[in-house]
């Protein structure tokens, strides 16, 4: 993966930069999912992460950790042509 040009700014928490799995495309059973009724996914890569919040904080997530976050966590963005998540780092739930 090429590195990506962003790099997201602390304040009272940190923040993470995700980059969200594929949604699935099948069911366990065999039946093809429409784009419509897909879910939004709920885990991704981590791909850049705030050095330290105001207090000086570290993350305790890196750059490559497979996560996983709440439904409705973090904002939407595209940079390079990537859709990315941006959220705080207490959006997430576990590391895989």
């Amino acid at each position: 993966m090429a590195k990506l040009n962003i790099k997201p700014v602390a304040g009272t928490q940190n923040r993470v930069v995700v980059e969200p799995a594929a949604a699935e495309e099948k069911t366990a059973g065999g039946i093809i999912i429409p784009d419509t009724a897909k879910e939004k996914p709920q885990r991704g890569k981590i791909v850049a992460v705030s050095e330290t919040d105001e207090k000086g904080n570290k993350p305790a997530v890196k750059v490559g950790d497979t996560v996983l976050y709440g439904k409705y966590a973090g904002t939407e963005i595209t940079v390079d042509g990537k859709e990315l998540l941006i959220m705080r780092e207490s959006d997430i739930f576990a590391i895989i």
